[in-house]
């Protein structure tokens, strides 16, 4: 019978600023750091049918570091600065604080940016990357600017209001397929995570941020995971994401949730694929020496595989036949020791576990 890790453990740090960031550790494992999204709360979180699950689920293989934006939560919420730069000090002041010298940083929703900005400023720090339902660009134009307007509006007219049919617009938005328990607590969350005029004063901050050109440069593992149906996050960003990062693997899950539940068939793909990728399982001293034989070109060849792409696509990135891609990966095969219908998968999984 396994042992429940110890409560979660409150704490809190400064920032370059001053401004206080509350953080909070909780399970046992490696160490894995969460640069969530704006909609938390630390404590409330434990309480909550929409955000439980995933702390504990993460907690019982990982030693799981997540932290209240400035402005939220428990964290300072009397703030001037949103901007991207104060958000990427406080990752920074709370990894420190947390004494982690390398770690994983999974980067969820608007988190995202920071998180890849985070790993371009600190590559010895992190060993890999997780991205989830989140944008390498907020670029905001002539026709976003309007929809955002309206949202900025709805959000100083509604969300202190004791009722909350004001704050089920972004509720519906994030779970569309919750159930109306779920529903209830996002909504009362929105108010206690933040005031209206942090929420709008942290949205503003968000425009413009672009962090498109780190992309092609990281050097990391790296796992894309993303809802196809997701109404807040395109599908078309994870493509690019795992597209522009070397080596990235994409993972799309059958959801329209931006926060998945617990009770949908998504969820335990999303955990497992992540505590996985995390802790991976040690390659067997025979298939990493045989993933040591491979050429330059299969290597080239698979981990574009491992990234999602098929054959048509591997042979365009490098500019082959796809006759020529198919030739490589047999050969791959052959060295790998795998055959049949799992073959691709067997050989993306020995290349993954041996790095």
């Amino acid at each position: 019978m396994s042992v429940a890790p110890a409560p979660q453990q409150v704490r809190f740090c400064r920032s370059r600023d001053g401004v206080k960031i509350a953080h909070a550790r909780y399970g046992e494992g490696p160490p894995l750091v969460i640069n969530t999204c704006w909609l938390s709360h630390l404590q409330y979180d434990w309480q909550s049918p929409v955000w439980r699950h995933f702390v504990e689920g993460l907690g019982r293989s990982t030693t799981t570091l997540r932290y209240d934006e400035r402005g939220f939560g428990l964290s300072d919420w009397d703030v001037d600065d949103f901007s991207f730069e104060a958000r990427l000090a406080d990752l920074e002041a709370v990894v420190d604080d947390a004494g982690f010298d390398r770690f994983t940083l999974l980067g969820m929703a608007q988190g995202g940016p920071v998180a890849i900005a985070y790993v371009a400023r600190h590559p010895e720090r992190v060993d890999r990357l997780i991205l989830s339902s989140c944008s390498p660009a907020t670029i905001v134009d002539e026709q976003d600017a309007e929809m955002e307007e309206a949202f900025l509006h709805l959000i100083r007219v509604g969300w202190a209001r004791p009722e909350s049919e004001f704050r089920r617009v972004f509720t519906s938005l994030m779970i569309p397929g919750a159930t109306p328990e779920q529903m209830a607590w996002l909504d009362d969350l929105q108010k206690m995570a933040t005031s209206a005029e942090n929420c709008v004063a942290a949205r503003r901050a968000r425009y413009d941020v672009d962090v498109r050109p780190l992309l092609p440069a990281l050097d990391l593992p790296t796992l894309v995971i993303q809802s196809r149906g997701d109404r807040l996050t395109d599908f078309a960003d994870a493509r690019e994401l795992a597209a522009s990062i070397p080596g990235a693997r994409l993972v799309a899950l059958e959801s329209e949730n931006h926060i998945l539940l617990a009770d949908e068939p998504a969820w335990p793909i999303f955990l497992r694929e992540v505590t996985d990728f995390v802790a991976p399982a040690p390659a067997r001293p025979d298939v990493a020496e045989a993933v040591r034989t491979l050429t330059a070109r299969e290597r080239d060849v698979l981990r574009l595989a491992a990234a999602g792409n098929d054959n048509d696509a591997i042979a365009a990135a490098l500019s082959l036949s796809p006759r020529t891609v198919e030739r490589h990966l047999q050969n791959v095969y052959l060295k790998l020791g795998v055959s049949g219908r799992s073959a691709r998968a067997a050989a993306v999984a020995a290349l993954l576990a041996a790095r």
